[in-house]
């Protein structure tokens, strides 16, 4: 995104340093997370969420959903050229991947897989009322995944692919679908969920990402994006 593509960092990975970051920050939610349980309860075996419930569910699926967000933030973060859209990507980038450290460790101190349902199964409560879009057994992986708010795979080629201020748009039109779609899986785990640690933790993802929507679109109105 600078005027010498000579000087331009490739798009081939993140830096090292910032991975080494998010890496420790992962790391750090894990042990922080593992102390945080004995306040929550959340290591008494009896009253564990299985392996069905909303909460197994919601861990792994915001965990692959976080997985791209934080993907998408440090392309971003490495290449914009504009200081508040570079904090903004930073922070998502830090603050997700962190989460993510969080959430797997929930799914170890239960006793359960990483991996396990079909996604957004979980999003279906006992009567079988489903909360958000209905018929979701009839709809393939990649719909589910648009339904969660996820970038496809071409989305994401051309947001690769783009420079400057298009990129800038892109990612800020990206990364606001991806946090509607969060929110959702969150206002799930809230109404059908009841383990402690887990509603308080989606209480605060809800409100960050309630608080980035709303830094984004005046982002976007700043750049004058809705004209391109």
């Amino acid at each position: 995104m600078t005027a010498d593509p000579a000087a331009r960092p490739t798009r081939s990975g993140p830096p090292r340093w910032l991975l080494a970051t998010l890496a420790a920050l992962a790391v750090a939610a894990l042990a922080f997370a593992a102390g945080r349980f004995t306040t929550f309860g959340a290591l008494d075996q009896a009253a564990s969420p299985t392996t069905t419930s909303p909460e197994a569910g919601f861990a792994r699926d915001m965990q692959l959903h976080h997985a791209q967000a934080v993907d998408m933030a440090m392309t971003l973060y490495r290449e914009t050229e504009d200081p508040q859209l570079r904090a903004l990507a930073y922070d998502i980038a830090t603050a997700q991947s962190a989460q993510q450290g969080e959430m797997y460790s929930w799914l170890v101190s239960w006793g359960l897989p990483q991996a396990g349902g079909p996604t957004m199964a979980w999003m279906t409560d006992a009567s079988g009322h489903g909360h958000g879009a209905p018929a979701r057994e009839t709809l393939r992986e990649e719909d589910l995944l648009v339904q969660m708010g996820m970038a496809t795979d071409a989305q994401l080629s051309a947001f690769e692919a783009a420079s400057g201020p298009a990129a800038d748009c892109m990612f800020l039109d990206l990364m606001t679908t991806h946090h509607e779609g969060a929110i959702d899986m969150v206002d799930a785990v809230l109404e059908l969920g009841s383990e402690p640690r887990v509603r308080h933790v989606a209480q605060g993802m809800k409100d960050t990402q309630r608080f980035e929507i709303d830094a984004m679109a005046a982002a976007s109105e700043r750049l004058g994006c809705s004209a391109d």
